[in-house]
């Protein structure tokens, strides 16, 4: 008989994901009498060793330079409580919510989204590399630490909203939508699909559209936050958005004198509040519009249900267009991508060529497999490198490693 694991079930709306009518597990285990099946798949998420190396990964600044910047490992709880904010006032699960943010970030590559670039430049021919699809394959599959089965066998609804938290990947005609549009889904997803029916075509549940406007609230914030405390750009420079200019004029007039590093954070918390308040309104309309009865409506519903409205769209858009051009395209930012692309480039080269230099496990079997499958293998190990282990790997096969200082 299924446990009591309905903790404050009585305040989830009809349209939440309900933990005791998950669709389980694709390898059957018995279930706890103490944790629903979401809170299990968050412990395992944060006992997985690809979360612990979201520590060494970059967000924007590589690691060297300095203990104050967002990793990986920041960047996702500070996205987890944002999902859990927005889940809590919108009657979802929070539990899963939590947990589809602590794993969205588990399949990016060293040195950020140039890491990202170089890795799906390097496996082009042999069908390219998306970060979302690796974490995928990294909950199914590279994580060993079970003994009956590889990967974490996380809940169905986890997995559903981890592959498609930004929206349906698939048409009704099955062809693909988004940027895979006029291709094909990456292999990591095509191969799981055999496995398990993620509806694809379908959007995701609510706890899985929280988390990822969540990502982008947190993302857009915290690059303000460590683009100023580098230097990047100055607080005025801000005054050429509009949203962050309001924010700006409210700080300075309720604080006139405030010290940088307060003044920071006064501009930064708000913009995080404002946000936030914004999608739980329009996720209250929105669901007040549609009146979804359950979650299969949430997701036949054929639009985001929770999300910014559409005056918070243009406003982010605008915050992320000054983004782009004073934090990731600023001369010093290029500078060190440039320098940790060679890295990824060379080391998937050498690995290629001579796939017998990486250490066990990963230099086993390779007997077996063609150029496509030692590719992927290649590009397994190199994605869940830290920035660290990276530089390292590198000046263990080359004379010629950058100096990132």
């Amino acid at each position: 008989m299924r446990p009591n694991i309905g903790f404050g079930a009585q305040s989830l709306a009809i349209y939440a994901e309900n933990p005791a009518k998950s669709r389980g597990r694709l390898f059957p285990e018995p279930e706890s009498p103490t944790r629903t099946p979401f809170q299990r798949d968050r412990d395992r998420i944060i006992h997985s060793s690809a979360f612990r190396r979201l520590k060494h990964k970059t967000q924007v600044f590589v690691y060297h330079e300095g203990d104050h910047f967002r990793t990986r490992l920041t960047h996702t709880i500070e996205v987890s409580q944002i999902a859990r904010a927005l889940a809590r006032a919108l009657r979802l699960d929070e539990d899963l919510a939590e947990c589809l943010a602590l794993a969205h970030d588990l399949g990016h590559t060293p040195f950020g989204h140039e890491g990202e670039d170089v890795m799906h430049e390097c496996m082009a021919p042999f069908e390219g590399f998306d970060h979302n699809a690796q974490s995928l394959r990294v909950v199914t599959l590279l994580e060993h630490r079970y003994a009956e089965f590889d990967g974490l066998n996380l809940s169905w609804e986890t997995l559903e909203g981890l592959v498609k938290h930004n929206g349906p990947l698939i048409g009704p005609d099955g062809a693909p939508l988004g940027k895979f549009r006029g291709g094909q889904l990456p292999f990591a997803i095509r191969d799981y699909a055999g496995r398990q029916d993620l509806l694809l075509d379908t959007w995701p549940g609510a706890e899985a559209q929280a988390a990822a406007i969540a990502d982008d609230i947190a993302y857009d914030a915290h690059d303000l936050d460590d683009g100023l405390r580098a230097g990047l750009f100055a607080i005025e420079d801000m005054k050429e958005v509009p949203f962050l200019a309001d924010i700006l004029g409210e700080v300075d007039t309720k604080y006139p004198g405030l010290e940088e590093g307060r003044r920071i954070h006064e501009i930064v918390r708000r913009s995080i509040t404002r946000m936030v308040e914004d999608v739980i309104r329009e996720g209250v309309s929105n669901l007040a519009e549609v009146n979804p009865q359950s979650v299969l409506e949430i997701r036949e519903a054929g639009r985001c249900l929770v999300g910014f409205s559409s005056e918070m769209t243009v406003a982010e858009k605008e915050v992320k267009r000054f983004l782009f051009a004073r934090v990731y395209r600023h001369a010093d930012v290029l500078a060190v991508r440039r320098l940790v692309a060679r890295v990824v480039r060379d080391l998937f080269s050498r690995f290629l060529s001579e796939p017998d230099l990486m250490p066990d496990p990963w230099n086993k079997g390779l007997a077996g497999l063609n150029e496509t499958e030692t590719a992927r293998r290649v590009c397994d190990y190199i994605a869940g490198m830290t920035d660290r282990y990276a530089i390292e790997e590198h000046r263990r096969l080359f004379d010629d490693t950058p100096d990132l200082g």
